[in-house]
């Protein structure tokens, strides 16, 4: 495949990737403590520069030294994403709640930015492979994902905004509905991240003899 083509191909399966049901869980249940569209649209931004930062690291390290994930490890990584929204799920749920903090201070980026860094973590070997299916140069591979972080970075962004921009419609009418969605949203996160750990730990073999694990 031409370079040009693959690095088009990257930004196209970069937006598509931001639409996983996990990304989309993590970034849902941040969000929605805000319900105005620059605090969500930063929600994204930080989610996918953590995701980047991680996708170029490990996935560049994969790339440039055709390195082999052992299957244990690549679990160990989707249990550090259920653990994450599992986390995340339970501070929406359990937390201390601000009704009335609709401001920027009332997302914690720091938290956007390190579910970023685990998702990114979890997704380097998948896209990596499937670089080094595409191409055998690997500054053709190094550019492939730097253009596939910015099209997740631009879809999650998209995400965040998209759904920041029906709630600031929905509080002009109904003001209290922060504490009701986030209590959702949360447990939404809380649910699937405990589907995830159970599925990763015991149907997948983490904690068992034959792990088993296909990069996704």
């Amino acid at each position: 495949m031409e370079p040009l083509a693959v690095i088009a191909l990257g930004f196209v399966l970069g937006v598509r990737h931001a639409t996983d049901p996990d990304h989309v869980v993590a970034v849902t249940a941040i969000a929605a403590r805000s319900r105005r569209i620059a605090p969500a649209a930063l929600v994204g931004v930080l989610w996918g520069l953590g995701h980047s930062l991680t996708i170029l690291v490990v996935g560049g390290a994969i790339v440039v030294f055709n390195l082999v994930v052992p299957p244990r490890v690549g679990l160990a990584f989707e249990f550090a994403v259920g653990l994450a929204l599992a986390v995340v799920g339970a501070i929406n749920v359990f937390g201390r709640s601000r009704p009335h903090d609709d401001g920027p201070a009332a997302v914690p980026t720091g938290r956007a930015f390190g579910l970023g860094l685990v998702h990114g973590l979890a997704g380097s070997a998948a896209v990596a492979l499937l670089v080094l299916a595409a191409v055998q140069d690997a500054r053709t591979g190094l550019v492939y994902l730097a253009v596939f972080s910015l099209g997740t970075i631009l879809g999650m962004v998209g995400i965040t905004v998209g759904l920041a921009a029906p709630l600031k419609l929905v509080g002009a009418r109904w003001p209290g509905h922060g504490v009701p969605l986030r209590v959702v949203t949360g447990t939404l996160s809380l649910l699937f991240g405990v589907y995830v750990l159970w599925h990763v730990g015991w149907i997948d073999g983490l904690f068992g003899a034959t792990p088993t694990w296909s990069p996704r």
